[in-house]
């Protein structure tokens, strides 16, 4: 949007806000609604014509668009002798690198696109019983918000074969995959943890518990001294607890999963299924797409009196010419505007800082890198299960090739959940790397083996693997893939916010976000209750 257009836009009134926050990301989204239950006065601005940010969905065009180069000028800094604050210009940096987008039938893209609502930062998943969904419920945000059950959930063996996820007492007796001994083996698991849970809340005897050693030890450790085989191992160390790393060579993982945080995610997920009436398994999916998510608590800010602008980036910060400290905010439309607080997006950086500041903005990149995932979408004309809609696919480390160092993650999305055409699907990749190399080569592996690609296109590098589930792959119309830089926040009076992570879930996210609130209004509570029902589950076609 050009400069001249923004001068036209009406001036924002009142210009001395409790809060303001650029970007409408679900940090963000989530603080605005937090603030503006709190009573507090806030501003909400996004340069795009859109709600999300890095947690929006998108047509293909516009999330093309998105992941292209957002270059940002640099203009000199403004020191008016009659204003007593500094101008401190801001600059955009793109935390999306290596990007690839490839159309192997543009005809029917383009005559589809709009009828995409593609996510940004998937492949993303609700557990019935996670922070998020407690969330959503106590702050009444799930009137604005419908979400569906995920049908399934899938992990592959060392074989290349892809076999459901034993969830629950009565999926592990239905698995025709598992053995009897396999699933006397699971069960007496799935015992143990439940005696050492209910066992844990009473707080009486210590029999049945887990013992401290054995929660402080790494979790493989604790599988390997229960004897469980290497299957049951795998299903419950990748396709329930979720862990990223290799735990097979300890000492050259770069994240061990501790038995405490193993049981407690094994917990989360029993608790999730069966927690809704409608959902059937222990994962739900926005209608419309995780987008949805940063609007819904963006309607939640609004209803409380949060002032939404969409199209109107901000250009510099305004910092107190005797202090240091921040005081506001200039628009692209020239208005400077106030606040006691601010909330950035993680793309802002500051390019440098006049000597007077330079104490005080010390460390105003606002940006903690914290490594980087690689990310995929893939747009299919079938399904990769005949009998399956939506469905997860958990791949373990060095399941596709011996190099594969990470999980790999991949969500197959259909049109019953309104974010592709009727008989279209959307997969989603997703795996941490330390590099764009060895990250695509992952995600290169994992389509290789669900998809019939191109021959043009992916490399055959990985993976003799085939989806011996499938008779004939779907055909690949679509794809993208890209780096992104995953980022913590940072809090002040000037704050950012994180990048959607590797996760599945939101619950880490969640934890930084409600860090960030308190920082800011200690005395304040992270959303009074309010009564609500888990009506907007839903799990009808």
């Amino acid at each position: 949007m050009e400069e001249f257009e923004f001068s036209s836009y009406p001036p924002i009134e009142p210009n001395i806000f409790d809060l303001i926050l650029i970007g409408t990301g679900l940090p963000q989204s989530i603080i605005a609604a937090a603030s503006s239950s709190a009573g507090k006065t806030v501003l909400h601005l996004d340069p795009n014509p859109y709600y999300g940010s890095h947690f929006t969905s998108l047509s293909i065009s516009d999330l093309t668009s998105f992941l292209k180069p957002q270059l940002s000028t640099t203009t000199t800094d403004d020191d008016d002798d009659d204003l007593n604050y500094t101008v401190l210009n801001l600059n955009l940096s793109s935390l999306y690198s290596d990007v690839e987008i490839s159309s192997f039938d543009a005809e029917t893209i383009a005559k589809h696109s709009r009828s995409f609502n593609i996510d940004l930062g998937g492949p993303r998943v609700l557990f019935c019983a996670d922070k998020a969904i407690d969330l959503i419920l106590k702050s009444g945000v799930n009137q604005y918000v419908e979400f569906k059950s995920i049908d399934s959930s899938f992990v592959c063996d060392d074989y290349g074969k892809l076999s459901s996820v034993p969830d629950s007492r009565a999926a592990i007796f239905k698995d025709k995959s598992l053995s009897l001994t396999e699933k006397n083996q699971l069960m007496r698991f799935f015992k143990l943890v439940q005696q050492h849970l209910e066992n844990s809340e009473e707080e009486s005897s210590e029999s049945s518990r887990i013992s401290m050693e054995d929660l402080e030890s790494p979790f493989v450790e604790f599988l390997k001294k229960l004897r469980l085989p290497p299957k049951i191992k795998s299903i419950i160390l990748y396709a329930i607890s979720m862990a990223d790393y290799d735990q097979s060579n300890l000492e050259l993982c770069k994240g061990i999963l501790k038995t405490r945080h193993g049981i407690e995610r094994l917990t989360l997920y029993h608790k999730s299924v069966g927690r809704f009436m409608n959902a059937s398994g222990a994962l739900i999916y926005p209608i419309y797409g995780h987008g949805e998510l940063s609007q819904a608590f963006c309607r939640c800010a609004a209803v409380k009196g949060c002032i939404h602008v969409l199209r109107m980036p901000v250009t510099s910060l305004l910092m107190d010419k005797e202090s240091g400290q921040y005081k506001g905010v200039r628009l692209a439309s020239g208005q400077d505007l106030f606040s006691n607080q601010l909330v950035l997006d993680p793309t802002f950086t500051v390019p440098c800082s006049p000597e007077s500041l330079r104490g005080t903005l010390e460390g105003l990149n606002l940006r903690d890198v914290k490594g980087k995932v690689a990310r995929g979408i893939c747009v299919t004309t079938s399904s990769l299960k005949a009998d399956v809609v939506n469905f997860l696919v958990m791949y373990p480390p060095r399941t596709l090739y011996p190099e594969q160092s990470m999980s790999i993650r991949a969500l197959q999305i259909g049109g019953n959940l309104a974010v592709c055409p009727s008989g279209m699907f959307i997969l989603y990749f997703s795996a941490l790397c330390d590099d764009a190399k060895q990250g695509k080569d992952m995600l290169r592996a994992a389509m290789n083996a669900l998809l019939k690609i191109p021959a043009s296109e992916i490399s055959e590098k990985s993976s003799e693997v085939q989806n011996q589930d499938a008779e004939v792959k779907p055909t690949l119309l679509w794809s993208a893939m890209y780096i992104q830089e995953l980022t913590t926040g940072n809090f002040d009076h000037i704050s950012s916010t994180p990048m959607p992570d590797g996760n599945l879930d939101y619950n880490d996210l969640l934890d930084e976000t409600v860090k960030l609130f308190e920082k800011m209004y200690p005395s304040e509570e992270f959303f009074p209750e309010v009564e609500s029902s888990p009506d907007n589950i839903d799990d009808e076609d």
